[in-house]
């Protein structure tokens, strides 16, 4: 795709044709700069840049609510923006560029750093649970909750990916089991309703999962059936994780019940993938993330390392940490 419009780049995500956290702020930021860049290439004034630039910041963060990478994304976007207001409309560009280029570097390093930590986690591991959609498809660089896994692939660790499909849209048949086979690790994918029989007969060694926003207590929001797994998880004692970014960690939410959750069209469920799966006149809940209370969650890989209960102090230092110097 090339999305060269604000209307185009908020089209891509709203109806998924860019995903995943991370991405969507990478995204984002990225679409921001090329807008200002065409006007200003065209020739309009400064005040007019300006006022382009907090207009699009402005619809593409509302586009997505969940997804905390997205506003991170654009405030610091609209950080460099006031910073260089009052200069040339040509170096305000340039600024913009620049900044969404440093961000798309900054999660490929992010990303490699979270699957050097969590590639410690697999050791003694040969079975890993995933849900969605949490790799190279979902960011600028190997993923979250897939990191450690293509790092262990790269070490000829002979580590399997179970995944469920993910409805109703399934990120994870189509999205994960696409590009772990494209890197020839091993993946098997299973109906979202087999996962419990799963557990019940042969458990997978750990579960690793992503994560879309990461309250201050530890909570974590994530693809709605993400709370199920924790569940089973802690059933049949299989360490669960969420692995994600700092810039997903938001200190400004208490608990989970301060994350808005997106709710989406009941056309998703009901012919989602064209063939019509449900009666017209039945209402359809479709929610699109659900959330993980904090003492179910065995511990939050970030890129400064694994966090442990209790998430307060550990987590606000992991953000404090992403300040300074990048890793």
């Amino acid at each position: 795709m090339e999305l060269r419009t604000v209307d185009a780049l908020v089209e891509a995500i709203q109806s998924l044709r860019v995903r995943g956290a991370p991405l969507i702020g990478v995204t984002a930021a990225m679409g921001l700069a090329a807008v200002i860049r065409g006007l200003q290439s065209a020739g309009a004034p400064r005040t007019e840049l300006i006022r382009e630039a907090h207009d699009c910041a402005a619809r593409l963060k509302a586009s997505r609510p969940t997804a905390v990478n997205l506003s991170w994304a654009l405030e610091r976007m609209e950080r460099v923006l006031d910073d260089a207001a009052s200069g040339p409309p040509a170096v305000l560009a340039r600024r913009l560029g620049e900044e969404a280029e440093a961000i798309q570097a900054l999660d490929a390093r992010t990303c490699r750093r979270i699957g050097e930590h969590g590639l410690g986690l697999l050791e003694g591991c040969s079975r890993v649970l995933t849900h969605c959609n949490a790799g190279a498809l979902a960011t600028a660089g190997i993923g979250t909750a897939l990191a450690p896994v293509y790092l262990a692939h790269e070490q000829g660790m002979d580590v399997q990916v179970l995944v469920g499909e993910t409805r109703p849209l399934l990120q994870g048949s189509r999205l994960t089991a696409w590009e772990l086979g494209q890197a020839g690790i091993g993946v098997t994918v299973l109906t979202d309703n087999a996962v419990g029989e799963l557990f019940r007969r042969t458990p997978p060694d750990v579960v690793f999962v992503g994560a879309d926003r990461i309250a201050a207590n530890g909570d974590v929001a994530n693809k709605v059936g993400t709370y199920a797994l924790a569940v089973l998880a802690r059933r049949h004692a299989v360490p669960f994780y969420a692995l994600a970014p700092t810039s997903t960690v938001d200190l400004h939410a208490g608990t989970g019940e301060d994350i808005p959750i997106e709710h989406r069209t009941a056309d998703e469920v009901r012919r989602g993938l064209g063939a019509t799966t449900a009666p017209e006149g039945a209402t359809i809940w479709n929610p699109a993330f659900d959330v993980t209370p904090a003492e179910l969650v065995d511990g939050i890989v970030t890129e400064w390392g694994v966090c442990r209960a209790p998430y307060g102090s550990a987590l606000a230092h992991a953000v404090s940490a992403a300040a300074g110097p990048p890793p």
